[in-house]
């Protein structure tokens, strides 16, 4: 390719991204954009430092599952595992697909007070055996979407995932809903970089920051109501061999140099 074509590909692919932007901010309205979600996760990164303390992406979709803005805490978007970027868009689509609000009951049926499951919370239901097994196989990632575009716009706010759905179903920490005021869920949130158990930890500071932490009453299954979506350690070795056994049945493993799981923020009213 000539230097005048690839500046007219360049071109053409930089108003294409931008038809597309413009499209994503009607489906993202009144969520955090790229300088929100990078500033967030910046300060979340340098608050956490269990696991390996490493540089974080983080994706935020809508309720859609349409990715809003992807962001990178590092100086550059290799300064953080190049496989997190699409791994935290996959958490956040889970997040929000498999979550629920209040508007869920109706009818006898649903959940009155809504149901929120992190990705943390179903490691242990997709095991043989568990509740949700085959659940991590139901919806792929598009790889069209994960890897189109050139590289050098990914963590940027011309993201080439940004307005499309991404996809894919996520079984460990990093991935929550994003509830916004009146207990109200607007979307997902995923981060990955780390250990899945950091990788929880700075998605909920993530949330937290942005103040889309509004589920205070909402259902979860971890046991905690001032964090009912919160990461579960209820998991003992397994006497026949194998996967270990839950207690709830919602149990995460835990991580290398795990901490403070039990003293994040409370979520808010």
């Amino acid at each position: 390719m000539t230097g005048k074509h690839l500046v007219q590909s360049l071109t053409l692919f930089l108003l294409l991204t931008s038809a597309v932007c413009l499209l994503a901010e009607d489906n993202c309205k009144g969520l955090p954009d790229h300088a929100a979600l990078q500033s967030a996760l910046s300060a979340a990164t340098a608050a956490e430092t269990s696991g390996l303390n490493n540089q974080m992406w983080a994706t935020i979709v809508d309720r859609d599952g349409v990715v809003c803005a992807v962001a990178f805490s590092g100086v550059n978007r290799a300064a953080q595992w190049p496989g997190s970027r699409v791994i935290s868009a996959q958490k956040a689509n889970t997040a929000n697909a498999f979550s629920l609000d209040f508007s869920s009951s109706s009818n006898g049926s649903g959940q009155s007070s809504g149901l929120a499951l992190s990705t943390a919370n179903l490691y242990s239901a997709v095991q043989p055996g568990g509740s949700l097994y085959g659940l991590q196989a139901s919806n792929p990632v598009d790889t069209g979407v994960a890897y189109k575009g050139p590289s050098f716009f990914y963590g940027s706010s011309h993201d080439p995932m940004v307005g499309e759905k991404i996809g894919g179903v996520n079984v460990f920490g990093g991935g929550l809903g994003l509830y916004a005021s009146g207990k109200k869920l607007v979307g997902g949130v995923g981060v990955s970089g780390d250990t899945s158990c950091a990788d929880h930890n700075i998605a909920w500071r993530v949330r937290h920051l942005l103040k889309l932490d509004h589920l205070s009453g909402v259902g979860g299954v971890s046991g905690d109501s001032a964090r009912p979506d919160n990461i579960v350690f209820d998991i003992t070795p397994n006497p026949n061999g194998g996967t270990g056994v839950s207690a709830g049945g919602f149990g995460h493993p835990t991580c290398l140099n795990t901490s403070g799981y039990d003293t994040l923020p409370p979520v808010q009213p």
